[in-house]
């Protein structure tokens, strides 16, 4: 360290020594022309030059020595060093020095609360529940958030946006706002790549004066489930309207006939009567079932606190359907295959999903045989790729008789208003609600329900219900 500091000290010296000599040489003319025209001796003018020459270095090596202590100290400063001893004698020296100091000082404070500004304000991008992305004028991602990295993957950052999304129409949208064509842009399109998303974009330009990479934003938002949503309800009223339609009409057309041709006649009235009652049974049960999936559809946030006792709810309900069951001629027998503990769930719903299983399983069993309800725990739900609770669950299987059920029929069982077209011709009444509604209640409790159908075994549907909710 000392050999270094010697080498500094002797460059300094040399340097500043030459200096000195380059100052003087000046003079040396001005003294040696003296001497060339005589006024001075040639010793006179070489002693008054050397004189000179000594009087310069030691004039301006101090000064000299001081700055180069400030350039050092400034260049320890840029180099991130806070500690740097310094013993300046010049009054102006530590004036210079001391306000070096203060601007340093100035700008670590200013340096600081820049980063924690920036550090604020991508928490609060992160924070944001929509993706958000930054584009520059080519096209490229310059920033992004949180959502965006969960919808789009984390390497998304300086990727172009056109190699993100190839749907044309958002291409083509993000390029009339890049280029100044409009100050923004809005479309919902198809993201293939994406599980098949429908996303809604706003594209936006960035003012003038606060663009820096970035010159556009890009706000996406999947509109996936509100689509769908706003496609089933109007499916939903369109098959609600229609299966109201045909009862209102034989009970419109029956009343007419009443008022007019069978005014008089009492036994075409006690059969018109007859029907017409039917008909208004099977519109109040309709229209029950529309209500109870309604309430279902619009419940499932609601939560799930009750400890219900399945060996009570099967006692109820087939307790509650003794009478249908006599009246087809069937036998209803339930097992508990081992100790059912109570599950945590909504007890009215789990009475409702019991009864619709097993009057179905009541009224499509042929006459004179046996449903059977089979009861036991289970270590997890099968899941089959949906999302299930986890841990142990209770799986009740209603099993009957019935017809076997071909594919196509088994993949559309739960949806709304469906009913096979062989009960149909059979005359066996439903509103073709009741496994929907089943299905809801499931994906309210976190279980599933799954339908098997064999020729020799007939046909079982099985629910599943965790114990426990999570």
């Amino acid at each position: 360290m000392l050999f270094n500091l010697n080498q500094n000290n002797l460059h300094l010296c040399l340097r500043f020594t030459t200096r000195a000599l380059i100052l003087s040489l000046p003079l040396a003319a001005l003294f040696f022309s003296f001497a060339y025209l005589g006024f001075v001796s040639p010793l006179g003018a070489g002693l008054c030059f050397l004189a000179a020459f000594v009087s310069n270095i030691f004039l301006i090596f101090p000064i000299s020595s001081e700055l180069n202590t400030l350039r050092q100290y400034i260049a320890s400063l840029a180099q991130g060093e806070t500690e740097y001893q310094m013993d300046l004698s010049d009054k102006d020296t530590r004036d210079l020095a001391k306000a070096i100091s203060t601007i340093h000082k100035l700008w670590l404070s200013k340096t600081d609360t820049l980063e924690a500004q920036a550090l604020s304000d991508a928490a609060v991008f992160d924070t944001l529940p929509d993706p958000i992305l930054m584009l520059d004028s080519e096209g490229n991602v310059t920033n992004t958030n949180l959502a965006a990295k969960k919808l789009l993957g984390n390497a998304i950052v300086s990727r172009s946006i056109d190699r993100i999304f190839s749907t044309n129409i958002f291409i083509a949208s993000v390029e009339k706002v890049l280029k100044g064509n409009n100050d923004s842009e809005s479309v919902i399109f198809h993201a293939p790549e994406y599980n098949n998303r429908q996303i809604y974009a706003h594209i936006s330009g960035l003012p003038g004066e606060l663009r820096g990479r970035a010159v556009a934003v890009v706000s996406l938002y999947d509109v996936s489930k509100a689509i769908s949503l706003e496609r089933m309800q109007s499916d939903f009223v369109a098959n609600a309207s229609h299966e109201l339609r045909t009862p209102l009409s034989v009970i419109s057309g029956f009343i007419e006939t009443l008022q007019t041709t069978a005014r008089d006649d009492t036994d075409a009235q006690d059969v018109f009567l007859g029907i017409m009652k039917e008909q208004a049974e099977y519109m109040s049960n309709l229209i029950e079932d529309l209500l109870s999936l309604s309430r279902l559809e619009m419940g499932q946030d609601k939560e799930l606190k009750d400890k219900v006792d399945l060996h009570e709810v099967m006692y109820d309900v087939t307790q509650a359907l003794k009478l249908k069951a006599f009246q087809h001629s069937v036998n209803v027998v339930v097992n508990e295959l081992n100790r059912i503990p109570k599950i945590i769930g909504d007890d009215q719903q789990i009475h409702q999903i019991v009864q619709n299983l097993l009057d179905n399983a009541i009224k499509y069993a042929p006459e004179n045989s046996e449903v059977t309800v089979e009861l036991k725990t289970v270590p997890e739900i099968p899941s089959a790729g949906q999302s299930v609770a986890q841990g142990r669950a209770v799986s009740i299987a209603f099993n009957n008789k019935g017809q076997k059920i071909n594919k196509e029929d088994l993949a559309r069982l739960t949806e709304k208003f469906y009913r096979m077209q062989v009960h149909k011709d059979m005359k066996i009444k439903g509103t073709g609600l009741g496994l929907a509604i089943a299905k809801q209640i499931v994906l309210h409790h976190h279980g599933n329900l799954t339908v098997t159908s064999t020729a020799y075994n007939g046909n079982t549907f099985t629910v599943y219900l965790p114990v426990k909710q999570k």
